[in-house]
């Protein structure tokens, strides 16, 4: 497989049933995902989006075909070295956030690093301060119910970017958000996760999103239809929200 590339699919298919109930929700799927590049994945709801990243992050098995994973053919690895890989190198972003309600942004943030073995102080700290570059200064001690939508999101993404993951995935990370908190959060999604080592993958609807990204591959009926090259989303600032914009998020 190509270098190049952080994800290659090749002929994937996933079918879900057996008989006559049997269901083809990818058939026969052809994908690349470049490193240091953004990739939309979009189209119609019940298309194989979401089926597709289950695959690619080694959460569903394919019924045929290849995927690649930064250079590992991760259906391959024995189930443990499985969910090693996926702790490791992989960072989500979950559209209603998957916070844990009795702990804190920076508890929440810090999951990963816990869960990897950090010291509880280093993996708090180190927490506070990517939710300090996210324009969460002071919100590190608050509890998921005391914090907007917005601000929820950025805790998300603060855990999915803390250990540093080689590829970050997203499913419909704006779906739950209004239009300028999820234009907000895409820049800071661009900015943070889209580096020369790493990609990222967004399962999308929105198409108020679709200048973020470097490449758009279009779904329909279990395939990829085309895939097209796009500008993508590239700034020489970093995105610091003014204080009218912070009252926003937590309305």
């Amino acid at each position: 497989m190509n270098s190049e590339f952080a994800v290659q699919c090749r002929g994937i298919e996933k079918a879900f049933g057996n008989g006559g109930g049997k269901v083809l929700a990818l058939r026969g799927v052809d994908l690349d995902v470049r490193y240091g590049e953004m990739t939309l994945l979009v189209g119609p709801s019940g298309c194989g989006k979401t089926t597709l990243l289950s695959v690619i992050a080694g959460l569903l098995n394919s019924t045929a075909g290849e995927v690649t994973v930064l250079g590992e053919q991760i259906e391959r690895l024995p189930g443990r070295q499985q969910i090693l890989f996926r702790r490791k190198n992989l960072g989500f972003v979950f559209q209603q956030y998957n916070l844990l309600p009795a702990l804190t942004a920076a508890e929440n943030g810090a999951v990963p690093l816990l869960a990897a073995g950090i010291s509880r102080r280093e993996a708090i700290g180190e927490a506070k301060r990517l939710l300090s570059t996210l324009g969460m200064r002071d919100r590190g001690d608050a509890l998921p119910k005391q914090l907007s939508g917005g601000e929820q999101q950025r805790v998300a993404l603060t855990r999915a970017l803390i250990h540093q993951p080689r590829l970050l995935i997203c499913d419909e990370p704006t779906a739950a958000l209004d239009a300028d908190t999820g234009q907000a959060v895409m820049e800071l999604l661009a900015q943070e996760a889209v580096r020369p080592e790493r990609a990222v993958i967004v399962v999308t609807h929105d198409n108020r999103i679709f200048s973020f990204a470097d490449t758009i591959a279009r779904m329909d009926d279990g395939r990829v239809v085309s895939v097209a090259e796009e500008p993508g989303f590239r700034s020489d600032h970093v995105f610091v929200p003014q204080p009218e914009v912070r009252q926003e998020l937590r309305v």
